[in-house]
């Protein structure tokens, strides 16, 4: 698989995040909720995460630069890993799954490290503003990461019989997520799934030419 292809898919992948990130937060107040195309299954609940997946968050200001920090330096090692395996003999499933979890940490990457720069604050009333003149709502490496996508396909309750939870609200499914988590989970499942077949490298069988001699070949020649 040639580089620009890699390039070309980490791009549209990126443009889309991102694009849609930008139309979320500068649309809709935090926490806004829509049905997609009139579907209660997939709607837009904006959200921002502070942290890790799932909202976890550590260490207040200094965990967040850690962080993205830390998010930093895994695309920089995912360049070069990648620009490393295009040119060699990997399999295009493989190089495919990397990019795709290269371009969802890189779009992350980007909240991280600029939202909080160039957007104002979003909160239940008021909508965020791109470029704002008093500034944005925190500095470099501060950023927030945009959500949206959610899927509440089934929402129902627990049997009352059920232990622990018996009666409890029940939804599938109930994470919310961008374009670039997507991506990062697409690209780890579809690895684990067929790493067999991914990490398996081709190479070349080696061919000796076959030489031909004059000489009687006999069986009272002894071979040490």
């Amino acid at each position: 698989m040639k580089l620009r292809t890699v390039a070309l898919i980490i791009a549209l992948i990126i443009i889309a995040d991102q694009a849609l990130k930008i139309w979320i937060k500068t649309s809709y107040p935090f926490g806004h909720v829509k049905d997609v195309l009139g579907q209660h299954w997939f709607q837009f609940y904006f959200i921002e995460n502070e942290g890790m997946a799932w909202g976890w968050k550590f260490g207040g200001d200094w965990g967040k630069m850690i962080l993205t920090l830390f998010r930093l330096a895994a695309v920089i090692f995912g360049t070069w890993y990648l620009g490393k395996n295009v040119r060699q003999i990997y399999s295009r499933g493989f190089i495919v799954c990397a990019a795709l979890i290269y371009a969802g940490a890189l779009g992350n990457l980007i909240d991280s490290m600029f939202y909080g720069i160039i957007f104002s604050k979003s909160d239940y009333y008021t909508v965020a503003s791109l470029f704002p003149p008093g500034g944005g709502y925190a500095g470099f490496l501060h950023g927030k990461v945009v959500d949206m996508l959610y899927f509440p396909i089934i929402k129902s309750n627990y049997p009352s019989w059920f232990p622990f939870v018996g009666g409890k609200e029940f939804e599938f499914f109930s994470p919310i997520f961008n374009i670039a988590d997507a991506s990062i989970s697409v690209g780890v499942i579809t690895l684990l799934l067929f790493q067999r077949r991914f990490f398996s490298r081709h190479h070349k069988k080696e061919s000796f030419p076959t030489v031909e001699t004059s000489a009687e070949v006999s069986d009272k020649v002894q071979v040490f």
